[in-house]
Protein backbone atom coordinates (compact mmCIF):
# COMPACT_ATOMS: atom_id res chain seq x y z
CA UNK A 1 0.00 0.00 0.00
CA UNK A 2 1.75 3.19 -0.93
CA UNK A 3 2.24 5.92 1.37
CA UNK A 4 0.45 9.43 1.61
CA UNK A 5 2.83 11.95 0.64
CA UNK A 6 2.60 14.72 3.16
CA UNK A 7 3.74 17.79 2.39
CA UNK A 8 4.32 21.51 3.96
CA UNK A 9 4.27 24.70 1.70
CA UNK A 10 5.10 27.68 3.24
CA UNK A 11 4.30 31.22 2.01
CA UNK A 12 4.72 34.96 3.66
CA UNK A 13 2.08 36.40 2.29
CA UNK A 14 -1.82 35.79 2.04
CA UNK A 15 -2.95 37.30 -0.90
CA UNK A 16 -3.46 36.44 -4.70
CA UNK A 17 0.02 36.75 -6.45
CA UNK A 18 1.44 34.49 -8.79
CA UNK A 19 3.05 32.17 -6.61
CA UNK A 20 0.14 31.64 -4.65
CA UNK A 21 -1.66 31.12 -6.93
CA UNK A 22 0.61 28.48 -8.78
CA UNK A 23 0.48 26.42 -5.09
CA UNK A 24 -3.43 26.79 -4.81
CA UNK A 25 -3.67 25.19 -8.68
CA UNK A 26 -1.48 22.18 -7.19
CA UNK A 27 -3.17 21.58 -4.42
CA UNK A 28 -6.46 21.74 -6.12
CA UNK A 29 -5.11 19.26 -9.18
CA UNK A 30 -3.68 16.54 -6.34
CA UNK A 31 -5.14 13.74 -5.19
CA UNK A 32 -4.27 11.60 -1.90
CA UNK A 33 -1.52 14.14 -0.64
CA UNK A 34 -1.76 15.50 2.79
CA UNK A 35 -1.08 19.29 2.07
CA UNK A 36 -0.73 22.11 5.32
CA UNK A 37 0.17 25.42 4.37
CA UNK A 38 2.25 27.80 6.68
CA UNK A 39 1.55 31.43 6.16
CA UNK A 40 2.99 34.38 7.70
CA UNK A 41 0.05 36.23 7.67
CA UNK A 42 -3.49 36.47 7.63
CA UNK A 43 -5.49 37.06 4.16
CA UNK A 44 -8.11 36.02 1.80
CA UNK A 45 -6.06 32.82 0.52
CA UNK A 46 -6.46 30.77 3.88
CA UNK A 47 -9.83 30.61 2.77
CA UNK A 48 -9.02 29.70 -0.28
CA UNK A 49 -6.25 27.08 0.26
CA UNK A 50 -8.50 25.34 3.09
CA UNK A 51 -11.46 25.26 -0.10
CA UNK A 52 -9.06 23.28 -1.97
CA UNK A 53 -8.73 20.72 0.44
CA UNK A 54 -5.30 22.03 2.58
CA UNK A 55 -4.69 22.35 6.19
CA UNK A 56 -3.67 26.07 6.49
CA UNK A 57 -1.92 27.70 9.61
CA UNK A 58 -1.25 31.60 9.94
CA UNK A 59 2.08 31.51 11.84
CA UNK A 60 2.32 35.80 11.93
CA UNK A 61 5.77 37.32 10.67
CA UNK A 62 6.35 41.03 12.30
CA UNK A 63 5.36 43.59 9.13
CA UNK A 64 8.79 44.91 9.24
CA UNK A 65 10.77 41.75 8.14
CA UNK A 66 7.07 40.25 6.19
CA UNK A 67 7.20 43.64 4.55
CA UNK A 68 10.24 44.29 3.34
CA UNK A 69 10.83 44.78 -0.02
CA UNK A 70 13.54 42.89 -2.46
CA UNK A 71 15.05 46.12 -2.86
CA UNK A 72 15.33 46.76 0.00
CA UNK A 73 17.26 44.01 1.68
CA UNK A 74 20.29 45.73 2.24
CA UNK A 75 22.21 46.56 5.56
CA UNK A 76 20.73 49.12 7.62
CA UNK A 77 18.86 49.32 10.78
CA UNK A 78 15.71 48.45 9.89
CA UNK A 79 16.49 45.56 8.05
CA UNK A 80 18.61 44.30 11.50
CA UNK A 81 15.72 44.54 13.26
CA UNK A 82 13.87 42.29 10.61
CA UNK A 83 16.70 40.21 10.85
CA UNK A 84 16.30 39.80 14.28
CA UNK A 85 12.70 39.07 13.27
CA UNK A 86 13.16 36.50 11.08
CA UNK A 87 15.82 34.32 13.32
CA UNK A 88 13.29 34.25 16.03
CA UNK A 89 10.61 33.02 13.26
CA UNK A 90 12.92 30.32 12.20
CA UNK A 91 13.72 28.66 15.68
CA UNK A 92 9.77 29.03 15.78
CA UNK A 93 9.07 27.43 12.13
CA UNK A 94 11.69 24.90 13.11
CA UNK A 95 9.81 23.61 16.02
CA UNK A 96 6.41 23.55 13.74
CA UNK A 97 8.26 21.52 11.16
CA UNK A 98 9.66 18.85 13.87
CA UNK A 99 5.86 18.57 15.02
CA UNK A 100 4.26 18.06 12.07
CA UNK A 101 6.63 15.74 10.80
CA UNK A 102 6.47 16.27 7.10
CA UNK A 103 8.21 14.60 3.88
CA UNK A 104 8.75 17.32 2.48
CA UNK A 105 8.97 21.29 2.87
CA UNK A 106 8.13 23.48 -0.25
CA UNK A 107 9.10 27.10 0.21
CA UNK A 108 7.34 28.93 -2.52
CA UNK A 109 8.71 32.75 -1.99
CA UNK A 110 12.14 34.01 -1.87
CA UNK A 111 10.95 35.50 1.87
CA UNK A 112 9.52 31.98 2.30
CA UNK A 113 12.72 29.88 1.06
CA UNK A 114 15.24 32.11 2.43
CA UNK A 115 13.38 31.38 6.56
CA UNK A 116 12.22 28.51 5.49
CA UNK A 117 15.84 26.89 4.56
CA UNK A 118 17.21 27.38 7.58
CA UNK A 119 14.32 25.76 9.27
CA UNK A 120 14.04 22.98 7.37
CA UNK A 121 17.81 22.36 7.62
CA UNK A 122 17.60 22.72 11.53
CA UNK A 123 14.14 20.52 11.41
CA UNK A 124 15.97 17.74 9.06
CA UNK A 125 13.42 17.64 6.66
CA UNK A 126 13.97 18.12 2.83
CA UNK A 127 13.33 21.67 1.00
CA UNK A 128 11.92 22.61 -2.42
CA UNK A 129 12.82 26.11 -3.12
CA UNK A 130 10.23 27.19 -5.94
CA UNK A 131 12.29 30.02 -7.32
CA UNK A 132 9.42 32.50 -8.90
CA UNK A 133 12.33 35.58 -8.91
CA UNK A 134 15.33 36.35 -10.67
CA UNK A 135 18.49 36.61 -8.69
CA UNK A 136 20.32 39.33 -9.87
CA UNK A 137 20.53 43.15 -9.37
CA UNK A 138 17.91 43.91 -11.68
CA UNK A 139 15.59 42.24 -9.10
CA UNK A 140 16.73 42.29 -5.72
CA UNK A 141 19.29 44.67 -4.16
CA UNK A 142 23.30 44.50 -5.28
CA UNK A 143 23.82 43.78 -1.64
CA UNK A 144 21.56 40.58 -1.51
CA UNK A 145 22.54 38.85 -4.78
CA UNK A 146 25.60 37.50 -3.39
CA UNK A 147 24.18 35.94 -0.14
CA UNK A 148 20.60 34.53 -1.64
CA UNK A 149 22.35 32.98 -4.47
CA UNK A 150 24.92 30.77 -1.55
CA UNK A 151 21.45 29.92 0.18
CA UNK A 152 19.96 28.39 -2.88
CA UNK A 153 23.04 27.12 -3.89
CA UNK A 154 23.61 25.40 -0.40
CA UNK A 155 20.00 24.75 1.68
CA UNK A 156 17.61 23.39 -0.33
CA UNK A 157 17.24 19.70 -1.33
CA UNK A 158 15.63 20.84 -5.00
CA UNK A 159 15.57 24.18 -6.73
CA UNK A 160 12.42 24.63 -9.15
CA UNK A 161 12.49 27.22 -11.41
CA UNK A 162 9.29 28.07 -14.25
CA UNK A 163 12.20 29.05 -16.91
CA UNK A 164 15.70 28.31 -17.90
CA UNK A 165 16.65 32.34 -17.47
CA UNK A 166 15.27 32.50 -13.73
CA UNK A 167 17.39 28.99 -13.00
CA UNK A 168 21.00 30.40 -15.00
CA UNK A 169 20.33 33.84 -12.65
CA UNK A 170 21.10 31.70 -9.67
CA UNK A 171 24.59 30.37 -10.52
CA UNK A 172 26.25 27.30 -9.50
CA UNK A 173 24.74 25.13 -6.78
CA UNK A 174 26.44 22.87 -4.57
CA UNK A 175 26.52 18.81 -5.55
CA UNK A 176 23.19 17.09 -5.10
CA UNK A 177 21.05 20.23 -5.46
CA UNK A 178 18.01 18.70 -7.76
CA UNK A 179 17.21 21.53 -10.54
CA UNK A 180 14.12 21.16 -12.65
CA UNK A 181 12.87 24.00 -15.13
CA UNK A 182 8.76 23.36 -14.49
CA UNK A 183 6.62 25.76 -15.73
CA UNK A 184 3.45 26.69 -13.34
CA UNK A 185 0.27 24.54 -13.77
CA UNK A 186 -2.25 26.36 -16.68
CA UNK A 187 -5.80 25.89 -16.84
CA UNK A 188 -7.41 25.23 -20.10
CA UNK A 189 -10.79 26.17 -20.36
CA UNK A 190 -12.75 24.00 -22.48
CA UNK A 191 -13.84 26.75 -24.93
CA UNK A 192 -12.20 28.98 -26.37
CA UNK A 193 -12.08 32.82 -26.55
CA UNK A 194 -14.24 33.55 -29.79
CA UNK A 195 -12.22 35.92 -31.49
CA UNK A 196 -14.26 39.34 -32.84
CA UNK A 197 -14.18 40.79 -36.00
CA UNK A 198 -12.90 44.08 -34.57
CA UNK A 199 -11.01 45.10 -31.70
CA UNK A 200 -12.54 47.05 -28.95
CA UNK A 201 -11.18 46.68 -25.26
CA UNK A 202 -7.14 45.66 -24.96
CA UNK A 203 -6.42 44.26 -21.44
CA UNK A 204 -3.30 44.69 -19.22
CA UNK A 205 -4.15 41.92 -16.11
CA UNK A 206 -1.94 41.56 -13.05
CA UNK A 207 -0.09 43.21 -9.88
CA UNK A 208 -0.01 46.99 -10.28
CA UNK A 209 3.13 47.91 -9.96
CA UNK A 210 6.16 50.06 -12.06
CA UNK A 211 8.39 46.89 -12.91
CA UNK A 212 5.01 45.07 -14.31
CA UNK A 213 4.96 48.17 -17.05
CA UNK A 214 1.36 49.31 -16.86
CA UNK A 215 2.67 52.77 -17.88
CA UNK A 216 4.37 51.67 -21.09
CA UNK A 217 1.52 49.99 -21.86
CA UNK A 218 -0.24 53.43 -21.63
CA UNK A 219 2.06 54.98 -23.54
CA UNK A 220 1.60 52.68 -26.34
CA UNK A 221 -1.87 52.59 -26.77
CA UNK A 222 -1.98 56.51 -27.01
CA UNK A 223 0.56 56.42 -29.10
CA UNK A 224 -1.06 53.38 -31.73
CA UNK A 225 -4.66 53.83 -31.29
CA UNK A 226 -6.39 56.57 -31.84
CA UNK A 227 -9.54 55.50 -32.29
CA UNK A 228 -12.51 56.21 -29.74
CA UNK A 229 -14.26 53.16 -29.76
CA UNK A 230 -11.01 50.81 -28.47
CA UNK A 231 -10.60 50.86 -24.88
CA UNK A 232 -7.53 50.09 -22.77
CA UNK A 233 -8.51 47.80 -19.54
CA UNK A 234 -6.06 48.21 -16.99
CA UNK A 235 -6.64 44.70 -13.91
CA UNK A 236 -5.27 44.52 -11.19
CA UNK A 237 -4.28 46.15 -7.59
CA UNK A 238 -0.96 47.50 -5.96
CA UNK A 239 -0.80 44.92 -3.29
CA UNK A 240 2.93 45.86 -1.68
CA UNK A 241 3.15 49.68 -0.91
CA UNK A 242 2.94 50.85 -4.70
CA UNK A 243 -0.58 52.64 -4.44
CA UNK A 244 1.44 55.58 -5.20
CA UNK A 245 2.27 54.12 -8.68
CA UNK A 246 -1.43 53.53 -9.53
CA UNK A 247 -2.46 57.26 -8.53
CA UNK A 248 0.34 57.76 -11.44
CA UNK A 249 -1.44 55.75 -13.97
CA UNK A 250 -4.77 57.48 -14.12
CA UNK A 251 -2.68 61.00 -14.09
CA UNK A 252 -0.66 59.95 -17.21
CA UNK A 253 -3.99 58.44 -18.48
CA UNK A 254 -5.07 62.19 -18.73
CA UNK A 255 -1.78 63.80 -19.38
CA UNK A 256 -1.88 61.21 -23.01
CA UNK A 257 -5.39 62.47 -23.69
CA UNK A 258 -7.07 59.21 -23.36
CA UNK A 259 -8.43 59.47 -19.80
CA UNK A 260 -11.96 58.46 -20.91
CA UNK A 261 -10.66 55.24 -22.65
CA UNK A 262 -8.69 53.61 -20.10
CA UNK A 263 -10.83 51.38 -17.55
CA UNK A 264 -8.80 50.77 -14.54
CA UNK A 265 -10.59 47.74 -13.24
CA UNK A 266 -9.18 47.01 -10.32
CA UNK A 267 -8.74 43.54 -8.91
CA UNK A 268 -10.40 40.42 -10.06
CA UNK A 269 -10.59 36.90 -9.02
CA UNK A 270 -12.42 35.72 -11.72
CA UNK A 271 -9.33 36.18 -14.18
CA UNK A 272 -11.51 33.96 -17.03
CA UNK A 273 -14.31 35.73 -16.50
CA UNK A 274 -12.33 39.36 -17.76
CA UNK A 275 -10.53 37.43 -20.61
CA UNK A 276 -13.88 37.51 -22.50
CA UNK A 277 -14.30 40.86 -22.40
CA UNK A 278 -10.80 41.48 -24.19
CA UNK A 279 -9.86 40.88 -27.72
CA UNK A 280 -6.00 41.54 -27.15
CA UNK A 281 -3.80 40.46 -24.23
CA UNK A 282 -0.90 42.99 -23.39
CA UNK A 283 2.30 41.88 -21.09
CA UNK A 284 4.37 45.16 -20.73
CA UNK A 285 7.05 43.64 -17.86
CA UNK A 286 9.82 46.17 -17.96
CA UNK A 287 12.06 43.68 -16.13
CA UNK A 288 12.45 40.12 -16.63
CA UNK A 289 9.70 37.73 -16.11
CA UNK A 290 10.51 34.24 -14.82
CA UNK A 291 7.36 32.78 -16.01
CA UNK A 292 4.48 35.29 -16.74
CA UNK A 293 1.56 33.43 -15.86
CA UNK A 294 -1.16 35.84 -17.21
CA UNK A 295 0.62 35.71 -20.41
CA UNK A 296 -0.19 31.85 -20.36
CA UNK A 297 -3.76 32.12 -18.84
CA UNK A 298 -4.21 34.44 -21.76
CA UNK A 299 -3.01 31.92 -24.29
CA UNK A 300 -5.19 29.18 -22.91
CA UNK A 301 -8.42 30.93 -22.87
CA UNK A 302 -8.09 31.71 -26.40
CA UNK A 303 -6.89 35.24 -26.39
CA UNK A 304 -3.86 36.57 -28.99
CA UNK A 305 -1.27 38.15 -26.84
CA UNK A 306 1.23 41.15 -27.29
CA UNK A 307 4.28 39.99 -24.75
CA UNK A 308 7.47 41.80 -23.48
CA UNK A 309 10.35 39.22 -24.66
CA UNK A 310 12.04 37.93 -21.40
CA UNK A 311 12.36 34.96 -18.91
CA UNK A 312 9.53 32.08 -19.55
CA UNK A 313 7.60 34.71 -22.36
CA UNK A 314 10.68 34.08 -24.41
CA UNK A 315 11.40 30.36 -23.67
CA UNK A 316 8.32 29.20 -24.20
CA UNK A 317 6.38 32.02 -26.82
CA UNK A 318 7.37 31.78 -31.06
CA UNK A 319 6.87 35.27 -32.41
CA UNK A 320 4.37 35.41 -34.93
CA UNK A 321 3.19 31.56 -34.46
CA UNK A 322 1.50 31.83 -30.88
CA UNK A 323 2.29 35.33 -29.48
CA UNK A 324 3.55 38.87 -30.38
CA UNK A 325 7.00 39.87 -28.56
CA UNK A 326 8.60 43.51 -28.26
CA UNK A 327 11.35 44.53 -26.36
CA UNK A 328 10.53 45.10 -22.43
CA UNK A 329 10.48 48.74 -22.02
CA UNK A 330 10.16 50.31 -25.65
CA UNK A 331 7.12 51.95 -25.98
CA UNK A 332 7.72 52.20 -29.92
CA UNK A 333 8.05 48.08 -30.40
CA UNK A 334 4.73 47.71 -28.08
CA UNK A 335 3.08 50.29 -30.65
CA UNK A 336 4.18 48.75 -33.57
CA UNK A 337 3.10 45.49 -32.33
CA UNK A 338 -1.06 46.64 -30.97
CA UNK A 339 -1.35 48.54 -34.15
CA UNK A 340 -0.16 44.99 -36.40
CA UNK A 341 -2.42 42.82 -34.23
CA UNK A 342 -5.92 45.51 -34.36
CA UNK A 343 -5.60 45.85 -37.86
CA UNK A 344 -5.22 41.93 -38.84
CA UNK A 345 -8.02 39.74 -38.13
CA UNK A 346 -6.09 36.51 -39.33
CA UNK A 347 -3.22 36.97 -37.48
CA UNK A 348 -5.51 37.58 -34.03
CA UNK A 349 -7.22 33.97 -35.21
CA UNK A 350 -3.49 32.58 -35.47
CA UNK A 351 -2.01 33.61 -32.77
CA UNK A 352 -4.83 32.45 -30.36
CA UNK A 353 -5.12 29.06 -32.01
CA UNK A 354 -1.20 28.48 -31.57
CA UNK A 355 -1.24 29.66 -28.23
CA UNK A 356 -4.18 27.66 -27.19
CA UNK A 357 -2.07 24.57 -28.45
CA UNK A 358 0.89 25.91 -27.12
CA UNK A 359 0.13 25.79 -23.55
CA UNK A 360 -1.59 22.17 -23.54
CA UNK A 361 1.64 20.89 -22.74
CA UNK A 362 1.42 23.48 -18.84
CA UNK A 363 -2.14 21.64 -18.48
CA UNK A 364 -2.32 21.24 -14.57
CA UNK A 365 -2.35 17.25 -14.38
CA UNK A 366 0.63 16.68 -16.42
CA UNK A 367 2.46 19.76 -14.29
CA UNK A 368 1.45 18.21 -10.94
CA UNK A 369 2.94 14.87 -11.91
CA UNK A 370 6.28 16.52 -12.59
CA UNK A 371 6.17 18.42 -9.45
CA UNK A 372 5.42 14.87 -7.89
CA UNK A 373 8.21 13.35 -9.07
CA UNK A 374 10.84 15.51 -7.31
CA UNK A 375 8.22 15.37 -3.85
CA UNK A 376 8.60 12.14 -4.18
CA UNK A 377 12.18 11.56 -5.08
CA UNK A 378 13.10 13.29 -2.18
CA UNK A 379 11.21 12.18 0.28
CA UNK A 380 12.29 8.33 -0.83
CA UNK A 381 16.17 9.36 -0.47
CA UNK A 382 14.68 11.11 2.44
CA UNK A 383 13.88 7.98 4.29
CA UNK A 384 16.39 5.80 3.21
CA UNK A 385 18.22 7.80 5.16
CA UNK A 386 16.42 7.77 7.88
CA UNK A 387 14.85 10.99 8.00
CA UNK A 388 11.40 12.33 8.38
CA UNK A 389 8.75 10.03 8.22
CA UNK A 390 11.02 6.80 8.32
CA UNK A 391 8.95 5.20 10.81
CA UNK A 392 6.09 6.99 10.38
CA UNK A 393 3.20 4.51 11.47
CA UNK A 394 -0.54 5.07 9.74
CA UNK A 395 -1.06 8.70 10.65
CA UNK A 396 0.60 9.63 13.86
CA UNK A 397 0.54 13.41 14.54
CA UNK A 398 -2.34 14.12 12.79
CA UNK A 399 -3.59 15.01 16.70
CA UNK A 400 -1.27 18.63 15.82
CA UNK A 401 -2.83 19.54 12.20
CA UNK A 402 -5.15 22.46 11.92
CA UNK A 403 -8.22 21.65 9.48
CA UNK A 404 -8.56 25.41 9.22
CA UNK A 405 -7.50 28.80 9.81
CA UNK A 406 -4.99 28.93 13.09
CA UNK A 407 -3.03 31.44 14.60
CA UNK A 408 -0.16 30.60 16.64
Amino acid sequence: MSRTLRLVFLGHVARFSGAEIETLRFIEASDGLESTVLLAEDGPLVEALAAAGARVEVMPLPERARGLKRTELRPGATQALAAVDIARYVGRLRTRLKQLDPDVVGAISLKAGAYGAVAARLAGVPLVWHLHDQISSSYISRAAVRPMRLMIATLPSAVIAPSNMTLATVGRLRPGVRTEVIPPPIPIPPRAIEIRPRVQRIGIVGRVAPWKGQHIFLEAFAQALPEPDIRAVVIGSAIFGEEDYARDLEQLADRLGIADRVDFAGFRRDVQAEFEKLDVLVHASVLTEPFGNVVFEAMAAGLPVVAARSGGVAQYIDHGQNGLLHTPGSVQQLAAMLRLVVDDHDLRVRLATGGRRRVEEFAPQAIVQRYLAVYRDLADASRRLGGPGASRNGHAGDAIHMTSRHQL
